[in-house]
């Protein structure tokens, strides 16, 4: 069955309801040296909103500002159409210690940007962008809780986190009655599985709604890079993606076997490379949303039709195995037949499934 931006998802265990892509804002402006202009921004958002697209995702530092700033200008007088998130954490000036980090004082001074940004009232999801190891867990989340309770942030998330710093996170909010995470955001796509170890189980265990930046692992999964590539010098600084992708060490043997089996599949699908890694993405049970990031229409366009793509399970097979990660301990461990046998001997036990997003 096929999806549509307008066939609305739970986000985890709250009742917010967002489109299966969202549509990422990074490219939002030119400042950083790439990304689109105002008037292909403006086609951007306006082509996902009028296919149905309501989840927008941003950040206060994105593009020196300028991504919060087309947002809200393209957004208009529909502000109360969109689910608009944006993240904090980043350093909002690089001279002022207290506009980066997770502390009380970065908090309220990166929403009250944002909103002058965004040019609204209020911010429907807001995430903790990049895990701040210097700052008490108390402080972040009663930072968050009071801005719940002021209205100016309906529901919080965390981004780019350890699971069991993010679990400590859900259990004291819990326990001391504050408001809870409904989602966190990661990296996740068929070259980066390592979420499966710790992340994506515990976001299932908890009900946390999951949204996933890079869903093509920066381009790779799109099929622009070859064998080629791999006698290329890396270097950051010539502001190329090849070139960031091969100095972080993307590109290599592994990730272009997996780019070859994902080429067979959208030949035999009828699809494109990045619409066939997409859709996997989203036929996870574990996933809420993708991000869909693009410079131009035609690539916004190619990324949508992912909804349209139907896999079969032979399909999924092969990607899940040509991709595959280990798990490592004690997962393999737990997963293995000699625990099986140790803790149930022949004995048939039916498998739990209510789920932490099914909890009242």
């Amino acid at each position: 069955m096929t999806l549509a931006l307008d066939t609305y998802r739970q986000l985890g265990r709250s009742g917010l309801r967002v489109s299966p892509l969202a549509l990422g804002t990074a490219t939002f402006g030119q400042d950083w040296g790439w990304g689109a202009d105002k008037a292909e921004s403006r086609r951007l958002f306006e082509h996902y909103a009028e296919s149905g697209g309501n989840f927008i995702d941003t950040a206060v530092t994105y593009t020196n500002g300028t991504s919060e700033r087309f947002i809200s200008e393209f957004v208009g007088d529909a502000r109360d159409d969109f689910v608009l998130s944006t993240k904090y954490s980043t350093l909002r000036n690089p001279t002022d210690p207290n506009s980066g980090g997770a502390g009380r004082k970065s908090l309220f001074g990166a929403v009250e940007t944002s909103l002058q940004q965004l040019n609204t009232d209020y911010i429907d999801l807001l995430y903790l962008h990049v895990w701040d190891p210097s700052t008490p867990l108390e402080e972040i989340l009663r930072g968050l809780d009071d801005l719940v309770r002021q209205g100016k942030v309906l529901y919080i998330g965390i981004s780019n986190t350890p699971a069991w710093q993010i679990a400590r996170l859900d259990t004291i909010a819990d326990l001391r009655g504050w408001s809870p995470l409904a989602a966190v955001q990661l990296e996740y796509n068929l070259v980066e599985r390592t979420p499966e170890r710790d992340l994506l189980p515990m976001a299932d265990e908890l009900g946390l709604g999951t949204v996933l930046w890079s869903p093509l692992a920066g381009g790779i999964l799109t099929g622009k890079y070859s064998r080629n590539d791999l006698a290329a010098q890396p270097s950051e600084d010539d502001g190329t993606r090849r070139s960031f992708n091969l100095a972080l060490g993307g590109i290599n043997e592994r990730s272009l076997a997996i780019v070859e089996t994902v080429r067979g599949i959208a030949e035999e699908a009828g699809g494109t490379p990045a619409q066939v890694s997409l859709a996997w993405a989203l036929s996870r049970p574990a996933v809420t949303a993708p991000i869909v990031g693009a410079r131009t229409l035609a690539q916004l366009q190619d990324n949508l039709g992912a909804l349209e793509v139907e896999l079969t399970d032979a399909q999924i097979a092969r990607l899940d195995a040509i991709s595959a990660v280990d798990l490592g301990f004690p997962h393999d461990m737990l997963g293995s037949d000699h625990i099986r046998t140790q803790t149930r001997g022949e004995l048939t036990i039916e498998p739990r499934t209510t789920r932490g997003g099914n909890r009242a």
